[in-house]
């Protein structure tokens, strides 16, 4: 069960029941991304409720134009990272692309190695039968799974790009269908990514489940979005549906650039930041 904080009744420990606890009480889940021992550290303190280590980083943290790229061994990684740093958080293992598509088998065995490498759980993209049957396998075997539904990055090449779904009532009767389906099939929540926030709103009135908004609106049970473009760390590009709460990538530039130039004017190291031998020792150095 949660632990909570004396005196406060806030969770210490962050768990699947948290999100449909959260849900059902018409509170607002907040998640982020988070792909390094640091960055979730800071994520745990705050006592966010969810920490994604989203296939983003392959483009955020190893500068690849998209996510096909990463492998299951590359996000392990980072998972392991991630979970060293946040003990109390609830963290979502981002599946990459083909890391679960070829055989329910295949999608089991690295799903439980994201829960050995310290997830809580495990995110899957789309609703086709294989899906389904994935879904149903990692429940059945200890591992909840976080749905994922709207655009999908991951299948990008055969939506057409970067497109808004769920535009027209057929669209959206057709996301609710899938939602219902991972629903039934054990998710305990579901993304909806990229889509108008009347569609999300309905889809969202008409689950059990809670959803996870980005880019889908206000009318989620919850948010989600990538730590580096809020805080202005990522600047290849914004979304639109981000808002930036700092700037990082300045600040950290105009400390390089300060750094630079100390050093280039021998103000630092200084005596401060310096080691000295004892008087004994310089003597013998002859100074």
């Amino acid at each position: 069960m949660p632990q909570g904080t004396r005196g406060t009744g806030k969770e210490i420990m962050k768990t699947i029941n948290t999100f449909q606890r959260l849900k059902d009480n018409n509170e607002k889940i907040a998640m982020l991304t988070a792909y390094d021992y640091s960055t979730a550290q800071v994520l745990d303190k705050a006592e966010i409720d969810g920490i994604l280590v989203g296939d983003s980083l392959a483009m955020v943290a190893l500068g690849y134009k998209d996510t096909y790229n990463i492998s299951i061994d590359e996000m392990l990684i980072f998972v392991k990272a991630v979970s060293r740093g946040a003990p109390n958080s609830f963290i979502i293992g981002d599946m990459p692309f083909m890391s679960y598509n070829l055989t329910v088998e295949q999608g089991l065995e690295n799903a439980s190695k994201m829960i050995k490498a310290g997830a809580s759980g495990v995110k899957l993209e789309g609703c086709n039968e294989h899906i389904l049957k994935l879904v149903k396998r990692c429940v059945e075997s200890g591992i909840p799974v976080l749905g994922h539904l709207g655009f999908t990055p991951q299948l990008m090449n055969t939506i057409g790009g970067h497109k808004i779904q769920g535009k027209t009532s057929d669209k959206i009767d057709e996301i609710l269908n899938s939602a219902k389906k991972l629903e039934e099939a054990g998710c305990f929540a579901v993304v909806l990514e990229l889509m108008p926030a009347e569609s999300a709103k309905y889809i969202t009135e008409n689950l059990k489940i809670p959803t996870i908004g980005i880019g889908a609106g206000k009318y989620c049970s919850g948010q989600i979005v990538v730590s580096d473009d809020i805080m202005g760390k990522f600047t290849d590009f914004t979304p639109k549906f981000v808002k930036k709460y700092a700037n990082l990538h300045d600040t950290v530039l105009n400390g390089v650039e300060m750094y630079i130039r100390e050093v280039k004017e021998e103000i630092f190291p200084s005596e401060k930041e310096s080691f000295e031998l004892n008087n004994e020792e310089k003597a013998k150095l002859g100074r």
